[in-house]
Order: C-alpha cells, then sequence, then structure tokens
C-alpha cells in the first residue's frame, strides 16, 4: 500500500517526503475535500518532488460540466503529474457520470498519455442525495478512467469508517482489483484507523489531516507526522502488553 500526502506548497513537499509519502497529491483544502491550485501552483509543487515520488492534483468538485471538467483536466495534465482526480460531489445520476469521466480521460490522454484519472467519491454523501460511493467502480469501467478513490466530503471528524461498513469498503475494494481499477481510500483517516484500513488492502491511502500539526487547511505537514502514518500502514501493530505464561 502507497501513502499519498495531500500539500499545499513545495515546503510541504519536502517533509512529506521526508516522511516517507510514496504519492505527493496537490490539493487546495481552503475549497473543499478535492480543492484545486491553480497550474502554476502545480508546477511550482511538481517541480519540487524528487525522482521517485508520484504526484497527484486535484480539479476540484466540478459541477456536471463535462466541457468544463475536460478542461480542468486537461490544465492538470499538462503541468506534469501521474495522476489527476476529479471530484463527484455534484454528479448525482450514473449516466451524468459516466459522460463528465469519458470527457476527462478523452481530455488527459490527448495532454499526457502516461497520466491516470482517478474517479473520487464521498461516502458522506449517502444521506444527502449524492452520487452512490459504492456504485463507483462500475461507473469508472463504463467511463474507462484508471482508478477509485472514497473520501468524504465535509471534515466534521467523522471518518470514512464512521460511513461505510467493513465488509462494503472490502467489496469495494475486490470491485476495484477485478476491473483492475486502482483502488484508493481516504476520509479523515488517522494512524488509529490504519490496522483497519491494512485489513482492507488498498492500493493508496491518503491523508493531510493527519499528517498536519494543526487542522488541515491552516495546519503545516509534518514529516513526523508522515513518518509515524507510513509506520503504522506498513507494520503491523505488536501488542507490548505483558503476557501471564501458563503455569507448570
Amino acid at each position: 500500500m502507497k501513502l499519498l500526502v495531500s500539500v499545499v506548497d513545495p515546503l510541504e513537499v519536502e517533509e512529506a517526503v521526508l516522511g516517507g509519502a510514496a504519492i505527493i497529491d496537490i490539493k487546495n483544502p481552503r475549497e473543499g475535500s478535492l480543492g484545486a491550485q491553480p497550474p502554476r501552483k502545480i508546477r511550482e509543487i511538481v517541480g519540487a518532488i524528487p525522482p521517485g515520488v508520484e504526484s497527484s492534483a486535484a480539479i476540484g468538485d466540478v459541477p456536471n460540466l463535462p466541457g468544463t471538467a475536460a478542461l480542468a483536466a486537461a490544465g492538470a495534465a499538462q503541468c506534469g503529474v501521474d495522476y489527476v482526480k476529479v471530484g463527484l460531489l455534484h454528479v448525482t445520476a450514473e449516466a451524468d457520470v459516466v459522460r463528465l469521466l469519458t470527457e476527462v480521460r478523452f481530455a488527459v490522454q490527448a495532454c499526457s498519455p502516461t497520466t491516470r484519472v482517478i474517479a473520487c467519491a464521498y461516502a458522506d454523501t449517502i444521506l444527502r442525495g449524492g452520487f452512490p460511493p459504492l456504485e463507483l467502480p462500475a461507473v469508472a469501467v463504463l467511463a474507462g478512467v484508471d482508478g477509485c478513490m472514497l473520501d468524504t466530503a465535509h471534515k466534521d471528524g467523522r471518518s470514512l469508517r464512521k460511513w461505510l461498513g467493513t465488509e462494503q469498503l472490502r467489496d469495494f475494494v475486490a470491485a476495484c482489483r477485478q476491473a483492475s481499477l486502482l483502488c484508493a481510500l481516504a476520509g479523515s483517516l488517522q494512524a488509529t484507523d490504519f490496522e483497519w484500513v491494512r485489513g482492507l488492502k488498498p492500493d493508496v491511502v491518503g491523508v493531510r489531516g493527519a499528517a498536519c500539526t494543526g487542522d488541515r487547511v491552516t495546519g503545516r505537514i509534518s514529516s513526523l507526522r508522515v513518518r509515524q502514518l507510513r509506520e503504522a500502514l506498513l507494520v503491523p501493530s505488536v501488542d507490548l502488553r505483558p503476557h501471564s505464561l501458563p503455569r507448570a
């Protein structure tokens, strides 16, 4: 599993890389869960990422306007990222999602054939009539994109696991794997969630708030926190409590 850390500037890139992040995700948390940075900022951050570390850029929670979404995706792809992430907060009907993601895919492929498109749905929009997150793998296949991410749109302290059950998420990961889609899980996850996440076996686990000193908007990425998260993700926890020995 790869650890994705969302950053807002080159200084945070350095901290994230020092901590062991495998993917540097470029976003603007002031504009939402998948808030977008302008192209000049994306290029600046990409330029600070060392070889061997992947990059992704969020293009925001796009409206149901496939042309607008495609233009945003093309702009991000031209900045040299490995992944373009598109948020589906405002697109709810299956046909609309497929149409939008298809146009995004065409735009990205035309600009950068090696850049992959990741569709993002939100676990906490189920009760608000949002796009059903567990249906994301099926529409991703229809649109021909490369991967799926589950996140939370509203950062109110409730994590992904508060909205979807373990078996539901296992099914989601299995559906992605069966369709050869990259599978990413995010959504206010903390280090204490990572033992649970390991059991789900996604390809990527994404964080920002848990990697910051302070909150996800005004806080700053800390290499120490990133390192702790990476260790929690990759190394099974060890029970250090004393165990009583059986009597002879």
